[in-house]
C-alpha cells in the first residue's frame, strides 16, 4: 500500500482510543496462558507448527474477534507479570519464561491481524495506553491502596506497546517486518503523531496530532514538527556533540587554572545544556528505556565525568586552589576517551561489536569486582605478612603498594609474583605468590575469555534482532512530546528559562504559540534546510527523479570500455540490475507463442504427490472416462507376481461365499501376493488373456478393471476410492478438511463410517472361518515336518563328526 492510499483510511479518534477497555485483557490473558502452558518450553518449541494450530491458533482467533486495539499492550504486560515471576518463583522459572515468550508469540500473531488497516497498525503500536482503562472501580481502589496513591494521577502510568516490547525486551516483536515497517516511517517522518505529555518537564500539549501519513506539499514549509523527526534529529544530534567535541579540545588546549576563558565558558554552557537534555530524555521515557540504549550508557558516563569536573573547578575557583583546578583539567581530559568513539560511532552504529561492546563491559566489570572480592584476602594476608619488611627497591610495603602489585600480576606480569615474594615472607610469600599467578593468569582468565567469547557468539547469532532493538529504542526516544527537544543545544536552556515561567500564567494558547514561535526564531536555518530537502532531494520528488534520469542518460551515452571500469561499476553499479528490472517491467502475455506449457495438464503432475495418490491416480482414473484410462493404463507401474496359484484357493472359495452377491464372484486370490497399495497381504489373480486372441480396447480393460475392484472392495476400501476422493476435494487445504471431518461429520460420513465398521467385521468373520480351513491345518503339519527333518539333519551332522574325530584316534594307536 503506497502512501496516497494510506493517507486516505481514517485514523481512529481520541475519543475512540479513549473508549478501549484495556483491563478486562490483562486477567483474561493471564488466565488463558496460565491454563495453556504448564511446562518449560523453548522457544523453537513454542512456535511449531502442531503447538501453532493446536494452541496458539485457537487463542489468537479468540482475542482477534474482540477487535481491541489494545490487545498488543495487554500481552506485553502480562509478559512482563510472568518475567517478574520468573525471578521471584525460582522453582517455577522455566514455566514462567515459557508463559512470557507464550505472550509475545501471541502479541507478534494478533499484530498481523490489524495489518490491513496501516493507519489502525500504528495506533496498536504507538497510542499509550493505560493499564487500568475500563477497570471498575473496587479494581482502582485496591491498586490505589497496594500502591498508598492518593488520586488517580499517581497510579497514570501510560505506556503504549512499542515502549512495553522495550522493557521487556521483546526482540522478536520488534523484529517483525509489519512491527519494522512503522518503525521505519516513523524515523523518516512519513508517520506524524503527536505522544501525549504525560511525565514532561515542560508540556505543550495545546494542539495534539492525530495519526496520520505526512505529505510535504500540505505542510507548511517551515514546520516546526519536522525537528522531532528522529532521522533528522541524529544529524543534528551528530552536530552537537561535534560542537561539544570542539569546544572540549580547545578549553583543554588553553587552560587557566586561576580564570575562566571563553572557550571553557562556552564548553561549559554546551555541557549543561547536553546534560539537560539528557535528563529530560530520561524524564520523558524512564530510566528503563533510556538505560536500554547502548549510546545513553555512554552519555551518561560524561554526565558523571562533567558533574566531577564542574564541582572540583568551581571549588578550586572560589578557593583559590590551583591544585583542585589542575585536578579539574584532569578529570575533564577523561570525557575525550568516550567522547571522541561516541562520535564516530554514529557511523558504524550497526556493527556487531558496537553492539556486543556494552555486555562484554558490564561482564567484564562484574567479573573483576568478583576477582576483587576473592582476593581481598590475599590482599590481607600479605600486607599482615610484609609487617615492616621493605622490597627489593628499599621501600616498605603498604596495603596501596600491595595492591598495585597483584593488579601488575592480574594483568600478565608475572616475574614481579617470583620478584617480590621472599619480601613478604621467606615461606609463605612464593606459595601465596606462585597460587595467585597460576589462579589470575590461568584459571580466570581463561574463563573470562571464555564469558566474553560467549557473549558475542550469542550476540552475533542475533545480531539482527539486537541492531533492531537499538534501532528502535533510538527512533522511540526521538519521537518526544516534551516541548523542549524541539530546542537544539544550547537554545534549550533559554527556552527552559522562558517557557517555564510563562507556563505558570498563560493559557495553553498562548503557551503554544510561544513556542512555535521561540523554535522558528532559534532553529530557522534546519527548518529551511528540511523544507528544502523534503520539497525537492527527498525520494520520489521531481527533481531528484529528473536528476537520475539525466545521470542515466548521461551514463548510457559513455562507450562500453567506460562503463565496464571497475572503479565507475563500483561508483554507479553493475548494468545488471537495471536489465533484469527491465525484463520484469515488461508486460508479457501468455499466447500460444510464449506459452511454454501449453496444453500441459496440472493433474499430470503424479511425481509431486506421495505414493498412494500416484497409484491412485494411475489406476483408479481408468473408472472414470475412456481418456483417463488410457493415462491410467499407461502410468500404472507393473508388479510382478510371486506366485501363481492355478486353481482358486480355499480362502478365494470363502471370501466367494461371502460375496455371494457380488457380479465378479469368480475372481481368484492368493494368499502369496502382494497387496496392490501396500505391497504385502492379498492381491487378486487376474486371468491372463490366451495367445493368438483379440486383445482387449482400453476401454473393455478400464471396464473390466473397474469391475473387479468394486466386486473386491468393502465398504472401508469404498470410502478411500478415487470416486470418493473426488467427490470429496474442495478448495480447502488438506488439514482443514482433515479437522472439518473429524470434528464436525455429517450424516453421510456417519453411515459411510457404519458400513466401514460392518465391513470390518465381514472380514474379521472371514479370517476366523480362514483359521478352520483344511490349508491351516495342512500348513501346521509341513511346519512340524520341516522341524523334524531339520533334528534328524543335525543330528546325522554330529554322527559324521564322531566318526571322523574317531577314525585319526584309532589310527594314531596303531
Amino acid at each position: 500500500m503506497d502512501p496516497e492510499q494510506r493517507a486516505g483510511l481514517l485514523a481512529p479518534s481520541p475519543e475512540d482510543l479513549a473508549q478501549v477497555k484495556v483491563f478486562p485483557l490483562i486477567p483474561a490473558l493471564r488466565k488463558d496462558v496460565t491454563k495453556t502452558i504448564d511446562s518449560a518450553l523453548t522457544w523453537e518449541q513454542l512456535t511449531a507448527a502442531d503447538i501453532n494450530w493446536a494452541i496458539v491458533r485457537p487463542i489468537v482467533n479468540k482475542y482477534a474477534s474482540l477487535r481491541n486495539m489494545a490487545v498488543i499492550y495487554a500481552c506485553l504486560v502480562v509478559r512482563q507479570y510472568f518475567l517478574a515471576e520468573s525471578e521471584t518463583e525460582l522453582a517455577f522459572a522455566g514455566v514462567m519464561l515459557a508463559r512470557a515468550d507464550f505472550c509475545e508469540i501471541l502479541a507478534i500473531k494478533l499484530l498481523n491481524r490489524f495489518g490491513t488497516n496501516y493507519i489502525q497498525l500504528i495506533a496498536v503500536l504507538t497510542t499509550a495506553w493505560s493499564p487500568l482503562a475500563g477497570a471498575p472501580q473496587h479494581v482502582l481502589d485496591t491498586v490505589k491502596q497496594t500502591m498508598n496513591a492518593d488520586d488517580d494521577d499517581d497510579i497514570d502510568t501510560a505506556h503504549s506497546a512499542i515502549e512495553m516490547a522495550i522493557q521487556t525486551e521483546a526482540k522478536d516483536l520488534l523484529a517483525a517486518p509489519i512491527a519494522q515497517k512503522v518503525v521505519n516511517d516513523i524515523y523518516a517522518g512519513k508517520v506524524v503523531f503527536s505522544a501525549v505529555a504525560n511525565r514532561s518537564i515542560l508540556a505543550d500539549n495545546y494542539k495534539p496530532r492525530a495519526i496520520e501519513i505526512y505529505n510535504a506539499k500540505q505542510s507548511p514549509f517551515l514546520d516546526h514538527y519536522r525537528l522531532r523527526v528522529p532521522k533528522y534529529g541524529a544529524y543534528l544530534e551528530f552536530i552537537n556533540f561535534a560542537l561539544l567535541l570542539l569546544t572540549l579540545v580547545l578549553s583543554l588546549s588553553n587552560q587557566d587554572k586561576a580564570h575562566l576563558t571563553n572557550w571553557e565558558i562556552a564548553f561549559m554552557v554546551f555541557a549543561a545544556a547536553f546534560m539537560f537534555e539528557e535528563y529530560t530524555a530520561a524524564t520523558e521515557h524512564g530510566w528503563i528505556i533510556y538505560i536500554a540504549n547502548i549510546w545513553n550508557a555512554f552519555d551518561f558516563s560524561l554526565i558523571v565525568i562533567f558533574f566531577a569536573y564542574f564541582g572540583l573547578r568551581i571549588k578550586g575557583l572560589s578557593a583559590g586552589d590551583l591544585d583542585m583546578s589542575a585536578m579539574a583539567f584532569d578529570v575533564l581530559s577523561c570525557a575525550a576517551c568516550i567522547l571522541f568513539p561516541r562520535l564516530a560511532f554514529f557511523a558504524v552504529s550497526d556493527n556487531v561489536v558496537v553492539l556486543s561492546l556494552r555486555a562484554m563491559i558490564a561482564q567484564f566489570v562484574f567479573f573483576i569486582g568478583i576477582a576483587a572480592i576473592c582476593f581481598s584476602g590475599l590482599l590481607f594476608t600479605l600486607w599482615t605478612l610484609a609487617g615492616d619488611s621493605t622490597n627489593h627497591e628499599g621501600h616498605a610495603w603498604t596495603f596501596k603498594s600491595i595492591a598495585w602489585l597483584m593488579v601488575q600480576i592480574w594483568f600478565g606480569n608475572t616475574y614481579l609474583s617470583f620478584a617480590q615474594a621472599t619480601s613478604f615472607h621467606p615461606v609463605f610469600g612464593p606459595i601465596l605468590m606462585t597460587v595467585f599467578a597460576a589462579l589470575s593468569n590461568t584459571l580466570l582468565l581463561t574463563i573470562l575469555i571464555s564469558i566474553l567469547s560467549n557473549t558475542v557468539a550469542r550476540i552475533d547469532a542475533n545480531a539482527t534482532q539486537e541492531y533492531l532493538y537499538q534501532f528502535t529504542i533510538s527512533t522511540i526516544e526521538g519521537v518526544k512530546s516534551d516541548a523542549l527537544f524541539s530546542y537544539q543545544p544550547p537554545f534549550n536552556i533559554l527556552a527552559f528559562l522562558i517557557l517555564k515561567p510563562s507556563s505558570w500564567f498563560l493559557s495553553p494558547r498562548s503557551l503554544h504559540s510561544l513556542n512555535v514561535f521561540l523554535i522558528k526564531l532559534t532553529s530557522l536555518p534546519q527548518l529551511i534546510v528540511i523544507g528544502i530537502y523534503e520539497r525537492y532531494l527527498a525520494d520520489g520528488r521531481k527533481f531528484r527523479e529528473s536528476s537520475i534520469d539525466v545521470a542515466q542518460a548521461l551514463f548510457s551515452k559513455l562507450p562500453r570500455h567506460i562503463k565496464n571500469m571497475p572503479l565507475v561499476e563500483a561508483l554507479v553499479g553493475s548494468t545488471s540490475n537495471d536489465l533484469f528490472e527491465a525484463i520484469f517491467d515488461v508486460d508479457v502475455e501468455l499466447t500460444s507463442e510464449y506459452d511454454l506449457f501449453l496444453g500441459y495438464d496440472d493433474d499430470e503432475r503424479v511425481g509431486l504427490r506421495s505414493h498412494t495418490s500416484r497409484e491412485t491416480l494411475g489406476g483408479g482414473a481408468a473408472a472414470t472416462s475412456v481418456k483417463d484410462e488410457e493415462i491410467g493404463a499407461k502410468k500404472t507401474p507393473k508388479r510382478r507376481p510371486r506366485k501363481l496359484s492355478p486353481s482358486p484357493s480355499p480362502l478365494g472359495k470363502a471370501r466367494e461365499r461371502g460375496r455371494a452377491q457380488s457380479p465378479a464372484g469368480s475372481m481368484k486370490m492368493s494368499l502369496n501376493e502382494p497387496s496392490p497399495v501396500e505391497g504385502t497381504g492379498p492381491s487378486f489373480n487376474v486371468p491372463q488373456t490366451p495367445r493368438g486372441s483379440n486383445p482387449a480396447t482400453p476401454a473393455e480393460r478400464g471396464q473390466k478393471q473397474k469391475l473387479r475392484v468394486q466386486s473386491l472392495l468393502s465398504p472401508m476400501d469404498a470410502v478411500m476410492s478415487p470416486e470418493a476422493l473426488t467427490s470429496t476435494s474442495s478448495s480447502r487445504s488438506p488439514l482443514a478438511r482433515l479437522f472439518t471431518q473429524k470434528m464436525f461429520p455429517n450424516e453421510q460420513q456417519v453411515a459411510v463410517a457404519a458400513q466401514a465398521e460392518a465391513g470390518v467385521r465381514r472380514i474379521e468373520a472371514l479370517l476366523e472361518d480362514v483359521k478352520e480351513l483344511p490349508v491351516q491345518r495342512l500348513k501346521e503339519e509341513m511346519k512340524e515336518l520341516q522341524d523334524r527333518q531339520a533334528r534328524i539333519e543335525n543330528l546325522l551332522l554330529m554322527l559324521t563328526r564322531g566318526m571322523r574325530n574317531e577314525t585319526p584316534h584309532r589310527q594314531g594307536t596303531t
